[in-house]
């Protein structure tokens, strides 16, 4: 009898041990790395929308636009700065990231395509595990520009889908 309740409490013990250990496995960004990524493919059309999400593994920055193949420009940096005039873009965390989107958000008559309801706070962030705030760091000469304040510098990835570009940035090496 004894060793049958051995052998149910060690499966207990394997049972709880083995999702955890599956989960943190699929969670490694192994090539994700928190170097420059940057891809020049022109134009992606304007900016239409910016949003966020949180996932298991990391958090996401999407950045909509109304054509296909954007490029991007996504690195840390000590200080986003407003394009134009310079000035710091305060941003919250220990780390800062540097977005900026090969897409205006404005048309060819300069008129606004996107326009954040509050450019300290583009996206509302409270909560998320690594994102701390999505701020504006302006729009000029074809590109949008964002500050993007991290917990601590970790991994990220950027890539672009139909009419996006996405930037994750994992909760842990």
């Amino acid at each position: 009898m004894r060793r049958v309740a051995l052998a149910v409490v060690a499966a207990l013990v394997v049972l709880s041990v083995v999702p955890a250990t599956a989960t943190a496995a699929a969670c490694e960004p192994v090539d994700w790395g928190s170097g420059l990524k940057t891809v020049v493919n022109g134009s992606g059309g304007t900016v239409t929308d910016i949003r966020s999400g949180q996932h298991e593994c990391f958090d996401r920055l999407v950045i909509d636009t109304h054509l296909a193949g954007g490029g991007y420009y996504v690195r840390y940096t000590d200080e986003v700065t407003h394009v134009g005039s310079g000035e710091p873009v305060p941003l919250r965390g220990g780390a800062k990231l540097f977005v900026m989107a090969y897409s205006p958000s404005y048309d060819e008559n300069f008129d606004p395509t996107y326009t954040p309801a509050d450019p300290a706070e583009v996206v509302d962030v409270t909560g998320y595990r690594t994102f701390r705030q999505v701020a504006w760091a302006g729009s000029w000469e074809g590109t949008t520009d964002l500050g993007l304040g991290v917990r601590a510098q970790l991994p990220f990835r950027v890539f672009t889908l139909p009419d996006r570009i996405v930037v994750d940035v994992a909760h842990q090496w």
